[in-house]
């Protein structure tokens, strides 16, 4: 799957692990950001295209932003995109920091 395509695009994103929620496999895992994905899209995992949401700093159902980065687990087939509000940015330093609580256990690089 070409996940870089979504870079600069605006994203519709449904959330299903908001912020401050436990991932439902491992419950030393607490979701610092809200995670979800993009309806009606496959990865390369089968499921749904996974995506972090930075800069909303409260739970959320549904969001629309805009990519910034893909996040390239290097060791499984699972991209999961950045996406953010349109006027914001983010360096690869302070994404890094933000998923951290979970990419730091799988071998990962930023896509930009």
């Amino acid at each position: 799957m070409n996940s870089k395509k979504y870079i600069g695009k605006i994203v519709s994103v449904s959330i299903d692990r908001p912020l401050g929620s436990v991932h439902p496999k491992r419950s030393d895992i607490v979701y610092k950001v809200n995670y979800g994905f993009v309806p009606d899209t496959v990865s390369g995992d089968g499921d749904e295209l996974d995506c972090y949401v930075l800069g909303i700093d409260y739970p959320i159902k549904e969001y629309k932003g805009k990519c910034i980065a893909v996040i390239r687990r290097l060791e499984e087939d699972d991209d999961k995109l950045i996406i953010v509000p349109d006027n914001q940015s983010y360096s690869n330093e302070e994404i890094e920091q933000l998923i951290m609580f979970q990419e730091q256990y799988f071998k990962h690089i930023i896509l930009k």
